[in-house]
């Protein structure tokens, strides 16, 4: 195969993203722009196979968009448009394809005019917007005075420049890049598509064995699994190979399989959050619920509350950190704290049935734990938690340890708690 034409062949691997900004080497700015960018092209079919970010650096950029362009031959290349000394990426590119950069003298005669608009004068600074590397495509920007750019040829490929600013990034992709990409690497393709389902109660180990002999099966889908700190999700993706009524035909069957394996494991699909699906269970059925936490500190309550129209199902929740906070606001009995100690299946009981009786409430949830980092012993090391539930129609206790620092803990034991009432809730006897 001769160079130029394994070029071609590259080119309808992919796109990649190359990120430029020291804020986002550092930490200091997120990297947003490659995020929007990776879902708004899967939407017609362009896959994005790397993202990179690099610094304001000129080896860097320069280094990162020809390795791109080596492996693609197709990158979409953010930031680094601005005015000042440390926006280098237009001259960068220019050099990197040979090509002179020249004034374009009909965008440096909008700059202008924009600043005028203002009732400003334009600074000198921003002379260097209008600079087009000779034989580029000027993107036309109407929200900044940062151009995008097409820079295009046989041997390098395809390398569109686009400012960093969010806003204006996104304007000119929907205007003009996502048609250049579509002839470039998409035209051909079915919008890549995904169906993500939520897991909570199980490690990823324990997720990944249940459905190991499953995930051939499941092709030409793939499936990923992604930690989220409260559970696992599970993202099926169709890669535009089948269009979007076959995809979804087979995302249901993969769904079907998956369900079948994990059972009640399997909460919600999507962006669907778990105190949502017990708020709008509680609403079907008419009931309330009411909350009394102690190592949560209210992380239950703020869970439900988040949910829009919670003000119809829950009452009240009720933080007893305290053991005489548990023996005054619901009514635990003092030997009871004294003989089991707080972090015991005797107490979380007894905040139940507490908050019920204070509340009317016909359901509750109550946790009782050690997040730590300290108060530990041998019989109830840092993690252990008890969480309670309780319907109209019973009650499930159970002993959780939960892994992690103090703030997981007690976002695991959140997520926990809300599983545990929805379990009970959806028991063949409720």
């Amino acid at each position: 195969m001769a160079p130029d034409d394994e070029g071609c062949s590259l080119r309808n691997a992919g796109v990649e993203l190359v990120a430029v900004g020291t804020e986002l080497v550092l930490g200091a700015t997120a990297e947003s722009n490659g995020t929007w960018l990776c879902q708004r092209l899967a939407q017609d079919g362009i896959v994005v196979v790397r993202r990179t970010i690099v610094g304001d650096d000129e080896s860097a950029i320069r280094s990162a968009v020809a390795d791109a362009l080596a492996r693609t031959g197709t990158v979409v290349c953010t930031g680094g448009l601005g005015p000042t000394q440390d926006d280098l990426t237009r001259p960068v590119v220019a050099a990197l394809y040979g090509w002179p950069l020249e004034v374009n003298e009909a965008w440096l005669s909008v700059i202008r005019d924009r600043f005028r608009a203002r009732g400003r004068d334009m600074p000198a600074t921003n002379r260097v917007q209008a600079e087009v590397p000779r034989g580029a495509v000027l993107l036309e920007n109407a929200l900044g005075t940062a151009p995008g750019l097409a820079l295009d040829d046989a041997h390098r490929g395809l390398t569109v420049l686009l400012p960093g600013v969010p806003h204006e990034m996104r304007w000119l992709t929907e205007t003009h890049v996502i048609e250049l990409l579509r002839k470039r690497v998409g035209a051909s393709r079915a919008p890549v598509l995904h169906r993500v389902l939520r897991t909570t109660g199980l490690p990823e180990s324990e997720v990944a064995g249940r459905l190991a002999d499953i995930v051939e099966r499941l092709a030409p889908l793939t499936l990923a699994f992604l930690p989220v700190g409260i559970g696992i999700d599970l993202r099926l993706t169709s890669w535009g190979e089948q269009d979007a009524g076959v995809a979804e035909r087979a995302f249901d069957a993969a769904e079907r399989l998956i369900r079948s394996r994990l059972g009640d494991f399997v909460y919600g699909t999507a962006d669907e959050d778990l105190a949502a699906i017990v708020g709008r269970t509680l609403q079907d059925r008419g009931w309330t619920i009411a909350v009394a936490e102690s190592c949560t500190g209210g992380l239950v309550a703020k869970r439900l509350s988040d949910t829009a129209g919670a003000s119809a199902w829950l009452l009240a929740g009720v933080v007893a950190y305290a053991n005489e906070a548990k023996e005054r606001l619901l009514g635990v009995d003092s030997d009871l704290l004294r003989t089991r100690g707080a972090v015991s299946e005797q107490v979380v009981s007894a905040m139940l049935d507490g908050v019920i009786e204070r509340t009317g409430a016909a359901c509750a949830i109550s946790v009782t734990g050690v997040a730590g980092p300290d108060g530990g012993t041998p019989e109830k090391p840092v993690g252990t938690v008890w969480i309670g539930a309780r319907t109209t129609v019973g009650r499930l206790i159970r002993r959780h340890q939960l892994p992690g620092t103090r703030v997981e803990v007690r976002a695991r034991a959140t997520q926990a708690a809300l599983a545990q009432l929805l379990e009970l809730i959806n028991a063949p006897h409720a």
